[in-house]
């Protein structure tokens, strides 16, 4: 008798645990219902507030325009964290007749510069690197004094044209140089190539600053620069779709588009493996949670981005201004008012453009040659309610 007591509590027991996890389940998942619900409400509100709908009809009519112009490629635009409207138009590979889809991956071409100097500052952070160091204090070989990483990341460093340096012999052995044998063969030539002008004194904007950026976040890294970036910049901001030019995984391919000009497609390009100045693929979404960790500082430190963001040139006063490694826009009081950078390599054409104060990105990645990419002025008239802004009609800086 006492056996048949002892099996009937044990089933007891069983049956009484399994209901008790049921109900746990079912707690949760009315839990995740109602977390659910009160992100969609608050999606609503931010939706009503912003007066998503009207400006997403407004930016309709923008890109209609766009395409009548050529545009080719993806666009997204939102505020407060909300998307107020994306969309995919054309093709990624016009051959085969592959429609681009959001999840679409283009080139940056120098929109890929923020991403280069956001992993300096993350090193400078971590002791690794010291804005005032100079290149030479990392590559001994290098032969130019006085070179800051600053100077670099502010585009102040005078030094020459690695492709116009170094183009009679990529071209003339067809040669395919990465970021360290760049490096190596600034240390070699002979005679050294002239710089432009002393460190610090000028601003001229080089993509030789962010090649050597990025050959100096390998050699202090001790890792390649695709590496690094995915580890500490693309997965910790959750970009899964993001990677370098000279990754080696056949995920890369999935998605990926083509660039376009003079209704050809470019091939590779003898440069393409130096990175740093160029180099990043990305899709919109992916810019849309890169925009979203950098004013979260889950990247880098508020400080870190603050200090990003400050002008460093005034050689020129006027509207356009530089920090590190983003463009800026200033007002009459030399203050920022918006932060963007534009990309220009081999048939793509992008930009993403924000304003932290009204918390709005705009990105736009076209992979087929179209300047209407930098027209985005009436974009931002809108975003912000129709007010008029002083962002000029093209915002290129060439």
């Amino acid at each position: 008798m006492r056996f048949y007591l002892y099996i009937f509590v044990f089933f007891y027991c069983i049956s009484n645990f399994s209901c008790q996890n049921k109900t746990a389940e079912n707690t949760n998942a009315s839990g995740a219902v109602i977390d659910s619900a009160a992100l969609k409400r608050k999606e609503a509100k931010i939706r009503k507030d912003i007066k998503a709908d009207i400006k997403a009809a407004l930016i309709e009519e923008v890109m209609q325009k766009k395409l009548a112009q050529g545009f080719n490629g993806n666009v997204l635009i939102a505020q407060k964290d909300v998307i107020v409207y994306q969309k995919a138009f054309g093709f990624a590979n016009f051959k085969d007749t592959i429609r681009n889809v959001l999840q679409s991956k283009f080139q940056l071409a120098s929109l890929s510069k923020t991403f280069t100097a956001v992993a300096v500052m993350k090193l400078t952070e971590q002791g690794k690197l010291g804005l005032d160091n100079t290149v030479k204090d990392y590559f001994p070989d290098f032969p130019y004094d006085g070179v800051t990483v600053r100077s670099l990341l502010c585009h102040r460093s005078g030094l020459p044209f690695y492709q116009y340096t170094f183009d009679k012999l990529v071209r003339g052995e067809q040669l395919y140089p990465t970021n360290q044998q760049m490096m190596q063969w600034f240390g070699k030539a002979q005679p050294t190539p002239p710089i432009f002008n002393l460190p610090d004194h000028f601003f001229s904007y080089n993509n030789t600053n962010f090649a050597i950026l990025a050959a100096l976040v390998e050699k202090v890294s001790g890792k390649s620069f695709d590496v690094y970036m995915r580890e500490n910049i693309f997965l910790p901001a959750g970009m899964k779709d993001s990677y370098i030019a000279t990754t080696k995984n056949d995920s890369i391919n999935i998605n990926r588009t083509y660039g376009y000009q003079f209704g050809q497609r470019l091939p590779k390009d003898y440069y393409d493996d130096i990175t740093g100045d160029k180099g990043v693929y990305s899709t919109v979404k992916d810019l849309l949670k890169y925009y979203i960790a950098l004013k979260n500082n889950k990247l880098i430190t508020k400080e870190s981005f603050k200090e990003m963001v400050l002008p460093r040139s005034f050689e020129h006063p006027g509207l356009r201004n530089y920090g590190y490694g983003f463009r800026l826009w200033v007002n009459a009081k030399q203050q920022t008012d918006y932060i963007y950078h534009t990309g220009w390599w081999k048939g793509y054409n992008t930009i993403m453009f924000f304003d932290l104060r009204e918390d709005f990105v705009i990105i736009l990645l076209s992979n087929r040659y179209n300047r209407s990419v930098y027209n985005i002025k009436e974009i931002v008239d809108i975003m912000h309610g129709g007010k008029q802004s002083s962002v000029e009609e093209n915002i290129l800086d060439e």
